[in-house]
């Protein structure tokens, strides 16, 4: 257990989370779910594992509101991504649940508001933990299966993490390209930023 989140935490994070979200069940579901495969995913790859639980526990807390209502808050909060808001509703939720949830759990360090900040925008520059929630989210075992999410998944252990988030994230952007949806252009900056840095290995 890590030295500054201990199970006590955890345990009341949990108890907050199942109330929070007792109301969507497949939701509810899906943080659990990403909860312990961020744990397991951070045992494998050196990272701190209770701040990968809390994090995975706490990463769509705001995907209780309606999408609407994230985006008034987000007004409200000056959320500015340099796009309408309306247009990337389901990027919000992580931003706002950043900014909201220290204030409820002061206990937990900033890196764990970080990962919950960017799990679905992803960011230049990702630390460990941001990559492990991230991956967590699109790989753990409740997600329907699907070719590349099923490469992400067989790669963990062997991979590095590096390469795994790499994939997971661009597997990201397939997705939404191929249904067709609004690309938000700060992915296409992150994108940019870490392929560069990659081809410089």
């Amino acid at each position: 257990m890590s030295a500054r989140v201990g199970g006590e935490l955890l345990r009341r994070i949990e108890a907050d989370v199942r109330e929070h979200l007792a109301e969507k069940p497949r939701r509810l579901a899906h943080t659990l779910s990403v909860a312990e495969c961020a744990e397991s995913l951070a045992r494998s790859y050196g990272v701190d594992p209770a701040l990968a639980r809390a994090a995975g526990l706490l990463h769509d807390w705001d995907k209780a509101d309606r999408p609407e209502e994230l985006v008034t808050r987000a007004r409200e909060a000056g959320v500015d991504l340099g796009v309408d808001l309306d247009l990337v509703r389901p990027l919000l939720h992580g931003i706002l649940a950043a900014r909201e949830l220290p204030e409820r759990y002061p206990e937990l360090p900033e890196e764990v508001f970080r990962a919950i900040e960017v799990h679905t925008t992803a960011a230049k520059r990702m630390s460990a933990l941001d990559m492990v929630v991230f991956v967590a989210d699109g790989i753990e075992p409740l997600r329907p299966s699907t070719p590349g999410i099923e490469a992400v998944r067989s790669l963990v252990g062997r991979a590095s993490l590096e390469d795994l988030f790499w994939m997971s994230f661009t597997g990201g952007i397939e997705y939404v390209i191929e249904g067709g949806r609004y690309l938000y252009p700060g992915t296409v900056d992150v994108y940019n930023s870490i392929a560069a840095r990659r081809a410089r290995r």
